[in-house]
């Protein structure tokens, strides 16, 4: 049962609520929409803690690191996530709505358009809104890096420890009812065609955008070096594929590392590197969460806007850090931001992670095949500066 993956509980989860959802009767489909409901709020409620529990170890840790290579490798780090981001909003603003056509027709902001309600209501209001999550994270973390003991950092990296559990014992579980609900919800409403299809053209333009950004990387990794990136990027493809496999960055380490060397770059600079970038360096990601958050809004009928993209980007590069090693980790991080920034509501986040989810390795192998690309520029500039 361990075997059964989070993807394939998601993909057995979208198929058997589309034909289940073709003939239940309407209280089948109530019951469920009233456990999404309380799901949808217990989201909502541990999203902060989420926050909280990611971005203050993870500033806090960077910021007790030393020395100029720390420097180069976060800045070049954050540059390369926020390139990702940017191209994904262009491309995928400009080609989604093209490619989709008239399928944004399904209206998730107006449940009773659209959406089954639920028998009951359960709120579960949050103990505090996500900016003040955000603004409390990085006082928190910056103002203990700056300490000299390690008190507040041993008890937020357990807090962290908590949610970590919270996401892997309680939300990733559920994650597949939840999504059942949602699909035999709109199989119900007789929309779940329009959605389907466009998540396949997503799932297709987020594919070729994640190999266009290994070619931009590694084109700068040959442009410095003056070695051939098609060459770098082959040395480079076996962690790629053990990322395909494992779903995980932190267990690709040691192929990355290896193929990292093996590009001429420094054993100094990759042992250094590699793992900060696992943790730091979310090119791959973002892309996805960026084209997917634009084909979930573009089903919801509503408009993509550069000026409520551009601090949605520029965020997503700080509140993935640390995400847990765990499948659909990022998408938690930014939940957030989706809903903060994005005005995403408990079915369009319930989208998101199922979209996201589906190609989440895709994403996680484009990271850390990226990675060795700035380890090669990292320990270039560190020999020139």
């Amino acid at each position: 049962m361990k075997r059964f993956g989070l993807l394939p509980r998601i993909v057995v989860a979208i198929v058997a609520g589309v034909l289940l959802g073709l003939v239940v009767p309407k209280i089948v489909v109530e019951i469920m929409a009233t456990f999404n409901s309380i799901f949808s709020s217990f989201l909502g409620f541990i999203v902060p803690f989420i926050i909280i529990g990611f971005i203050v170890p993870g500033i806090a840790k960077l910021g007790k690191g030393s020395g100029r290579l720390l420097g180069i490798s976060t800045g070049i780090a954050y540059l390369s996530t926020l390139v990702a981001g940017f191209i994904a909003f262009f491309i995928a603003s400009n080609l989604l709505p093209k490619l989709i056509g008239g399928k944004e027709s399904v209206k998730l902001e107006n449940p009773e358009e659209f959406l089954i309600g639920g028998l009951f209501e359960m709120p579960i209001p949050p103990m505090m809104d996500i900016m003040t999550a955000l603004v409390f994270s990085f006082i928190m973390g910056i103002g203990i890096s700056k300490l000299k003991g390690n008190t507040l950092q041993n008890a937020f990296e357990e807090f962290s420890e908590i949610i970590e559990k919270v996401i892997s014992f309680v939300i990733i579980p559920l994650l597949p009812i939840h999504i059942f609900g949602i699909f035999m919800n709109m199989a119900y409403g007789g929309q779940v065609a329009k959605v389907l299809s466009v998540f396949g053209v997503v799932f297709v333009m987020i594919i070729a955008l994640h190999l266009v950004m290994l070619l931009l990387q590694y084109t700068a990794a040959g442009t410095v070096t003056g070695k051939n990136p098609l060459k770098l990027l082959k040395t480079m493809s076996p962690a790629y594929f053990t990322a395909l496999g494992t779903q995980s960055s932190a267990a690709t380490i040691p192929v990355t590392l290896k193929q990292a060397q093996k590009t001429g770059a420094s054993d100094k600079v990759t042992n250094f590197t590699i793992p900060l970038f696992a943790t730091i360096h979310l090119s791959g990601s973002t892309i996805t969460l960026v084209s997917c958050s634009i084909g979930v809004l573009l089903i919801n009928g509503q408009d993509i806007l550069l000026s409520t993209f551009i601090p949605f980007i520029f965020m997503l590069g700080v509140t993935m850090i640390a995400a847990p090693g765990v499948p659909g980790g990022a998408v938690m991080a930014a939940l957030g931001l989706l809903e903060t920034m994005l005005g995403f509501n408990g079915a369009m986040i319930g989208l998101m992670i199922a979209l996201y989810i589906a190609q989440d390795s895709f994403g996680t192998a484009t990271n850390v095949t990226g990675d060795g690309a700035l380890a090669i520029i990292v320990d270039k500039f560190s020999k020139t500066n």
